[in-house]
Parts: structure tokens; sequence; C-alpha cells
């Protein structure tokens, strides 16, 4: 029995050292001419592009709700829907930017 359980953790600590071993190594960080990192660069970019999208969305929800008080309650207005849609988009938009980094 306790040969058996030996097995099992030293079967699990090589797996786990050639999971180690094997792994990918950190890249290194790539400069642009200008002498800045990329990866900053890029992040001040995805930022940049994430505030215009979430001001466009507060536009877009204050116009919406506009329209949803002056409308009836038994009456949707078809552009309603499609600035629901676009806020959603936006919102999903700025969200798989936030996921990337």
């Amino acid at each position: 029995m306790w040969k058996r359980v030996a097995g099992l953790v030293v079967c699990g600590l090589w797996l786990v050292g050639m999971a180690v071993v094997t792994g990918q190594q950190p890249q290194e960080e790539v400069r642009l001419p200008s002498g800045k990192l990329q990866r900053e660069e890029i992040l001040k970019a995805e930022h940049q592009k994430s505030l215009k999208d979430a001001a466009e969305m507060v536009k877009l929800a204050e116009a919406l709700r506009a329209e949803l008080e002056k409308s009836d309650y038994h009456v949707l207005p078809l552009a309603s829907l499609k600035r629901a849609e676009e806020i959603e988009r936006l919102a999903k938009r700025i969200r798989s930017r936030l996921r990337r980094f």
C-alpha cells in the first residue's frame, strides 16, 4: 500500500517538474524605436479606446432613458432596441479589452 502511494507521489512530482521545465520562458520586453515599451503603448491606446467607448455608452444610455420616459409603456420604439443593443456591444468591447491584459 505504501509503495503504491509513494509511487503516485513520485509520479505526481515528476509531472509537476516536467510542467515547470517545459513551461514557456518569459518573453523579452519589446521596445519601440522611440524607446518606449510596446506593451505600455498598447495599454495606453486600449485605455483611450475604452474611455471613448464608455463616453459613447453614457450618451446612448441617456438617450435611451429619455426615449423610454416619453414613450408609452405599451409601445417600445425600435430605436430604443437598437440603442440598447449598441450599449451592450460597447460594454462587451470594453470588457474584452479589460480582460486582455
